[in-house]
């Protein structure tokens, strides 16, 4: 099967419509809070000619029976992650998952054009470099010291300790949840430290992301958003893996600096393949003893 043309919509819910909403490829986004129920109606109406399913979960599951027209369904690897996690034997194919979902869209003659990931900013979150402290206007490292889940984030005092040995401006950005941590990487390092955390939107956020030098990540969303930037990225991994498909997404055309950074050869990593609120082991070796000079090595002196 090949489309020439088509008109796509997406699924999602509303909490992520803000990323999609100045997607121009997207003809329209449909959404829900927490129940298929609220969009199914609408869904049936438009009579589907197929459904392309990435998530292949219990929801999508329901979708697809719902609406009885034709899918294509992404290959999780469940059972490779569980081997991965559980048993230390790793079958996952060395292939980004980028690259993976291509291969649910094949059949429509759907092929990578090189450029990478995009991600477009909406005028109205763009931000100006002049708004920010004026130590931080003439250029910066970002830190996204926020994650889904406390096993894929630095301890607090590491963060302290990195951010007091680059010595050069840092934003530091994340969510509400991260405001007091800011706070004290803040007052704690000094100037060089801007505390964003809380006071951006994503958008806003990504606005920022794009206009660093380098980028310091543990394993979110920021990341990805850094990576259709184009940024260079050190990103910083816990109980999570690079195998898992999931590192920074650059094509071949795109000639960027960056690296991964990681405690290899622990016996208990990775311990999930999405993350824990605390070390299963108690002992957190995976972020307690990443090297920091080996980090601070890919921030200078490039980004200063």
């Amino acid at each position: 099967m090949q489309l020439k043309e088509a008109e796509l919509h997406y699924l999602t819910k509303k909490s992520f419509c803000s990323i999609l909403e100045n997607n121009p490829y997207l003809d329209k986004i449909h959404s829900i809070d927490e129940d298929l129920s609220e969009v199914m109606d609408v869904l049936k109406k438009e009579k589907f000619d197929c459904i392309i399913d990435l998530h292949h979960n219990l929801r999508t599951l329901q979708v697809k029976r719902k609406l009885n027209r034709p899918s294509f369904s992404f290959r999780k690897l469940n059972i490779e992650k569980w081997l991965l996690v559980n048993l230390k034997i790793n079958r996952l194919p060395p292939v980004h998952i980028v690259d993976r979902y291509f291969e649910t869209v094949k059949n429509f003659g759907v092929t990578n054009d090189g450029m990478g990931l995009d991600y477009f900013i909406p005028e109205k979150d763009k931000i100006n470099i002049a708004a920010l402290p004026e130590t931080h206007r003439q250029g910066y490292t970002g830190f996204v010291i926020g994650a889904a889940h406390a096993t894929k984030r630095l301890p607090l005092n590491k963060i302290i300790s990195i951010c007091k040995k680059i010595n050069s401006p840092i934003i530091l950005l994340g969510g509400k949840d991260d405001v007091e941590n800011g706070r004290e990487i803040e007052a704690t390092v000094g100037s060089t430290v801007y505390n964003a955390c809380g006071k951006y939107n994503l958008n806003q956020s990504a606005s920022l992301v794009n206009q660093a030098n380098k980028v310091i990540t543990h394993d979110t969303g920021l990341m990805h958003i850094a990576a259709a930037f184009q940024k260079p990225i050190i990103s910083v991994w816990g109980n999570t893996v690079p195998e898992f498909g999931m590192y920074p997404y650059y094509t071949e055309k795109h000639k960027v600096q960056s690296a991964k950074i990681e405690v290899k050869n622990l016996p208990c990593r990775p311990c999930s393949k999405i993350g824990f609120e605390e070390c299963p082991k108690g002992h957190f070796k995976c972020m307690k003893e990443i090297n920091e000079a080996e980090l601070i090595s890919k921030i200078k002196p490039s980004a200063l």
